[in-house]
């Protein structure tokens, strides 16, 4: 990959890596997007807005522009991550770090700019504070020591309480949010409840999804009980995160499209919603985005979640899924990260083709 993976946003009504979308009812001047391979310091507009772009998007409001973040910010592709790699290579140690996790958020903002700042951060950082040990290993990625398969073993399975288990978020967020000003939004997130169990009853990332799928259909009760206390924990991450800096927080479900529509509907659908409903009872005016990969077949079952942004990956046509979504909720996607192997002409006409939906 080159060093401008991006997403360009642009909101209709309310990626993966790669290019995202949000489209509006009215049109706006579509953005132009320039990629620098190198490291150089982009220099910011002077703006004066009481909400960042992307929040105002989100929220329906008539912006001026398509406003543009990166999902996944730090990575190989920048020389100033590698060198922070190399003296600190151990993943965990560079999450939990408040000095590094804000350094390398800000890294690819310092560079190009964007719209939005995600936090440097992983989906099973909460699990520790759950008493579910794990460790994420180079070229294997995350390892639960003790995968959990029964009822005794979800027993164990504690309360999550961020400001004890992870204060480093909270601090990280307050400084960023300081940092970036309303240039951009600060945006934080969290795995959801079916996802997180997925990892944790398969003891690492899923292959073949048989462990989970064998406890839903097997132990329904099992995994009913994994997937509330997750449901739990998750709302409350969201708040914190909200109370500590977040302007916008994205679920990820990542392994939920593995699921039959029925099966969405029973293991997945309801504890999204419930997650939804908890934080709106108190934080009505944060934008929640959802993230699945690979939706297409779960459609039109995303916004009966109840967040504001339904994010797209490449695999569904961006005009198909606005109408299928319908006009309640935000459409956030969804160019194929590999279209950065092409030329800038040809890159450019796929950002033309995603936002003039």
């Amino acid at each position: 990959m080159s060093a401008c993976m991006y997403s360009p946003l642009s909101l209709s009504s309310p990626s993966t890596v790669g290019k995202s979308a949000f489209g509006f009812r009215s049109k706006s001047k579509l953005l132009t997007v320039r990629c620098t391979v190198g490291e150089f310091v982009a220099e910011p507009k002077v703006m004066s807005v009481a909400e960042p772009l992307l929040v105002r998007a989100v929220r329906g409001e008539k912006v001026e522009r398509p406003p543009v973040w990166l999902m996944r910010q730090a990575g190989r592709y920048m020389k100033s991550y590698q060198k922070i790699c190399e003296k600190y290579p151990s993943f965990r140690e560079r999450s939990e770090n408040v000095d590094l996790v804000v350094e390398i958020s800000l890294q690819p903002w310092k560079v190009f700019r964007p719209d939005g700042v995600i936090l440097f951060s992983d989906i099973l950082t909460p699990l520790p504070g759950m008493n579910i040990p794990f460790d994420i290993v180079k070229g294997r990625g995350p390892v639960i020591h003790s995968p959990l398969r029964t009822a005794v073993d979800v027993d164990q399975v504690t309360e999550f309480v961020p400001e004890e288990s992870v204060p480093y978020v909270g601090e990280a967020l307050t400084i960023l949010r300081a940092e970036v000003n309303s240039y951009a939004a600060v945006l934080g997130f969290v795995g959801a409840p079916f996802t997180l169990a997925s990892y944790v009853v398969e003891g690492g990332s899923p292959k073949h999804y048989t462990k989970i799928k064998s406890l839903a259909f097997s132990q329904p009760k099992v995994l009913h009980a994994l997937l509330q206390k997750f449901t739990n924990s998750m709302a409350k991450y969201i708040k914190y995160q909200a109370d500590e800096g977040a302007q916008a927080v994205q679920i990820f479900d990542s392994w939920a499209t593995k699921l039959s529509p029925v099966d969405f509907e029973e293991f997945s659908l309801p504890y999204l919603k419930q997650i939804v409903d908890s934080v709106k009872a108190t934080h009505p005016d944060l934008p929640l985005i959802l993230y699945a990969s690979g939706s297409g077949g779960l459609l039109e079952r995303l916004p009966l979640t109840g967040v504001d942004v339904v994010s797209l990956d490449w695999t569904v046509d961006m005009a198909e899924g606005r109408r299928r979504l319908g006009s309640n909720v935000a459409v956030q996607g969804n160019v194929d990260p590999g279209v950065l192997f092409g030329s800038k002409e040809f890159i450019t006409k796929r950002i033309h083709d995603t936002v003039w939906i």
